[in-house]
């Protein structure tokens, strides 16, 4: 096992295409999750990836448990327990008219997670690296142990770390995510994050006046990802800088500061994306950059993989991407995408 990633799979629940919540007669199912959204993404490209969570012992944690199976994960690490499975209601957005998203998750098995009911340290003896997201402490006190536990034993293992800071208002405020996130990040080697994250949740003071625009300061971006790397120690910081035309048209590109070969602020190639499904873009972008990482000769070239990777899974419906690696390399190499291929 290369990779292993802690967090909480969820059903998925969306009505049909664009309709409205109120609209709805039925919902079209899917299983997604920041984490597991990630482990299904580089099991897809070749690496060995686990996913550890807690699943309900019942149909809806079997269905969630084959879904993993079907693309390839690994789900040894996982528990089982609890009474259900989270979910979370989806309505797709258009033109001018956002997204949507609710959840039904407390009380789900994985928010009942705790080291003791899911220990790691054996398997990360085994792994290369771990990755969590800023999800999996929002769902309460235990899971946030659970990943602290994870990366204690991650550092002792010499097993490199990377989160995604992932921030979800509808979760936790920005009080909480700032006091229970800042003391993690001591463990963190690799830190990931969009582009309100180090604000809301590191605490940044925000020098850009007035409210966000959609177009992107580089050099503003480039000196938050400074300061984020100064103040906590990363090895590495990404900070994906999506501009929200739309809720259909999107722009994405994508900042990586190292001690590598970005040892000065580089920012990657910029796609111009009209949206089939925005969610899961962010999981794509770290799956692509933990893959870069461990695979690329130099870390301009897992940035520009990671970058066209997300561009590939906005085409692609449903939480995960299932863009093949030789898609991303065409794209990531400079090929324009869109041609029939016969």
């Amino acid at each position: 096992m290369q990779v292993l990633t802690l967090g909480e799979i969820l059903l998925r629940l969306s009505p049909p295409g664009h309709e409205r919540f109120v609209q709805a007669d039925r919902f079209e199912a899917e299983y997604g999750g920041s984490e597991a959204n990630v482990a299904v993404a580089l099991a897809q490209w070749g690496v060995e990836s686990a996913f550890a969570t807690k699943l309900p012992d019942n149909a809806l944690g079997e269905a969630a448990l084959g879904h993993l199976r079907r693309y390839g994960v690994d789900t040894a690490p996982i528990a089982w327990g609890g009474n259900r499975l989270g979910k979370y209601f989806l309505e797709k957005g258009a033109a001018q008219r956002g997204s949507s998203v609710f959840y039904d998750r407390a009380g789900s098995a994985a928010s009942t997670l705790t080291p003791e009911k899911l220990p790691l340290e054996d398997r990360l003896q085994e792994a290369e690296w771990l990755h969590w997201s800023g999800i999996t402490p929002a769902l309460g006190e235990g899971p946030r142990r659970t990943v602290e536990a994870a990366c204690e034993a991650a550092q002792d293992a010499g097993v490199k770390v990377s989160c995604d800071l992932n921030y979800r208002g509808k979760l936790w405020g920005e009080a909480e995510a700032q006091r229970m996130m800042r003391p993690l990040m001591e463990q963190v080697d690799v830190c990931i994050g969009g582009r309100g994250d180090p604000f809301s949740v590191l605490g940044l003071e925000d020098s850009q006046d007035g409210p966000p625009t959609v177009e992107v300061d580089e050099d503003a971006y480039s000196e938050v990802a400074r300061r984020m790397k100064e103040r906590f120690g990363f090895e590495a910081v990404a900070l994906t800088l999506r501009e929200s035309h739309s809720a259909s048209m999107n722009a994405f590109s994508a900042l990586l500061l190292d001690e590598a070969d970005c040892q000065t602020c580089l920012r990657s190639a910029r796609y111009e994306m009209d949206l089939v499904d925005r969610v899961g873009g962010g999981d794509a972008f770290s799956a692509g950059l933990i893959y870069g990482l461990l695979e690329k000769d130099n870390t301009r070239e897992a940035l520009e993989f990671a970058v066209a990777a997300s561009c590939l899974k906005h085409t692609i419906p449903g939480d995960v991407n299932l863009a093949s690696l030789d898609e991303v390399e065409a794209l990531a190499a400079g090929g324009t995408g869109g041609q029939v291929s016969r």
